[in-house]
């Protein structure tokens, strides 16, 4: 047997969070922080539907509810629920040893038989969790004893721990919560083990976290979390200037509630601090390469609105330059990412123009529509409602390439819309971002073959079942040499077909009253450290 270490990754990400200071006011729905005990966070959506083992949820909320067996740090995977761990020198036979005396928030006690009745549920719902290929690589989980539980994998899979380390669908739910033993079809409760505990919920207005006072890593000095349905911009500010809000940060998906300017107004007040985080994804543009009616389905086209892309000025206007301008898909700093020879396509309006003539896109004049064979080169970019960056970055970028002949419709949809569109094929073009730091590039490349995902970003180059067969090679490969061959291969064949089309890379940034100490990040932009903050 060999004892298990894994390796964190690091990616990028645009993800900012802001912390403002207390207030003495009274709001009639959700309360106001009146005291350094609590924080009130304004969020553009609801928390919605706190099923771990589903995807409707806010993962902000659920990361300090429910907890994992692992922990993917920054030097690595380290323990939580287990406190360690074997792995078989077949790579197919995972045991795992229970930290004792933890119990989920009604009291059930976290064991090996809660261990198995979880992840039999996930299990047993596999067909949704298709874009995390452990959830089709459990053959068997077994209880030991009480603490002692084992996983059988049909095949050795390199990512098992770092997909046990992610926020859902691998972490507990307490099983008096689940439904006829199911939790597929919606769960009873939401009892984890986590520092936080659910008390309050009221539907599209807000909803309320507890301190946990029985948690097994010692009590959260911040007692009360509350978030706080607000529309973002505008509204989102004049609640924290009013202090009917003391803390805000970017959605799931990367909206943001206040725009860069403000946050910088609020800190040059001198009353706050700011901290940054190292690179954490990438923001994109899918392109749809399976859309055979549209013209992005051209590799010349998707090349062309690459070549406009002006990343320098969406990093300095938009961003303030709190997030870089991203020229591959993940940072040089992700493992397996770092790479030479890739093509390099900067911002060239004359090459994007070049390109387009060259596959047959014409315009009788300077300012029209290119049109090829009666058909105009226009397509539709979906981007969400609730972010002020991405409405930016899009206008700027319809302006862009209608110098050269390309006519750019602006979508504003929520965030569930346009995640529908894309699992749906249903788009040309949409912003995206990659997963992460705790979850690339391996969850990201994976998500290349999903039909939940990318597949339709992806199904239609020539190399799609190249590219295909190449994930799943890579993902079960135990030899080093040869899976940094594969992801180079990967990630060579993207670039090279344009599908995903990078703007920036961004960190957390935080920026926080000075009596708020230990402000700090975890290897995801899903989850935010609450139990390690406390005021002075």
């Amino acid at each position: 047997m060999r004892t298990s270490k894994a390796i964190g990754l690091l990616a990028a990400i645009g993800f900012i969070v802001l912390l403002i200071g207390c207030s003495d006011g009274k709001d009639d729905m959700a309360g106001t922080p009146n005291e350094a005990r609590e924080l009130v966070y304004a969020t553009a959506k609801d928390i919605n539907d706190m099923n771990p083992h589903l995807y409707a949820g806010s993962m902000a909320a659920q990361g300090i509810v429910y907890e994992s067996l692992v922990e993917n740090t920054k030097d690595g995977i380290k323990p939580l629920l287990a406190e360690s761990w074997d792995i078989s020198d077949d790579g197919k036979v995972y045991t795992f040893h229970l930290r004792k005396g933890v119990a989920f928030h009604d009291g059930a006690p976290f064991n090996a038989d809660a261990v198995k009745q979880n992840f039999e549920a996930v299990r047993r719902n596999a067909g949704k969790h298709a874009w995390i290929k452990l959830s089709s690589k459990l053959a068997d989980v077994s209880v030991i004893d009480a603490h002692t539980v084992q996983l059988k994998l049909t095949e050795p899979y390199y990512p098992t721990l770092l997909e046990l380390s992610m926020t859902r669908p691998f972490v507990f739910l307490s099983p008096n919560d689940f439904v006829n033993g199911e939790t597929k079809d919606g769960v009873a409760r939401y009892n984890g083990t986590g520092p936080y505990k659910m008390t309050e919920h009221v539907s599209e207005r807000y909803a309320r976290f507890e301190a946990n006072d029985h948690y097994w890593g010692g009590k959260p000095k911040v007692k009360r979390i509350t978030a706080k349905v607000l529309p973002a911009g505008e509204t989102t500010l004049l609640a924290l200037q009013k202090g009917e809000v003391n803390f805000v940060f970017t959605d799931d998906r990367g909206a943001d509630s206040i725009d860069v300017e403000s946050m910088k107004r609020l800190v040059e007040t001198g009353k706050y601090r700011m901290v940054r985080s190292e690179p954490m994804n990438t923001k994109m543009i899918a392109a749809n390469s399976s859309k055979s009616d549209s013209p992005v389905s051209e590799k010349a086209v998707r090349e062309a609105i690459w070549h406009s892309v002006d990343r320098k000025a969406i990093s300095q206007s938009i961003f303030s330059g709190t997030e870089t301008a991203a020229d591959t898909l993940f940072s040089s700093n992700v493992n397996y990412a770092n790479m030479t020879g890739l093509k390099k396509r900067g911002y060239d309006p004359e090459a994007a123009k070049r390109l387009l003539e060259q596959s047959g896109w014409i315009s009788a004049k300077d300012g029209e529509v290119r049109t090829k064979g009666g058909r105009p080169l226009a397509m539709k970019l979906y981007y969400d409602v609730n972010s002020s960056s991405q409405k930016a970055q899009a206008e700027l970028l319809q302006n862009e390439v209608s110098k050269i002949g390309m006519k750019l419709e602006l979508v504003g949809e929520q965030s569930a819309s346009i995640a529908n569109r894309r699992s749906k094929g249903d788009y040309d073009l949409l912003f995206n971002q990659t997963w992460g730091l705790a979850y690339d590039p391996q969850s990201t490349i994976a998500a290349f073959a999903a039909e939940s995902s990318y597949r339709y970003t992806t199904s239609g180059i020539p190399q799609a079942q190249e590219l295909y067969r190449k994930i799943d090679e890579v993902m079960v490969t135990a030899d080093d040499k040869k899976r940094s061959a594969l992801y180079a291969d990967i990630l060579t064949i993207v670039h090279d077909e344009a599908v995903f089309i990078p703007l920036t890379n961004g960190s957390v940034t935080v920026v926080a009253p000075a009596a708020l100490q230990g402000v700090s990040f975890k290897q995801t932009q899903f989850e935010i450290p609450f139990e390690r903050m406390y005021f002075e």
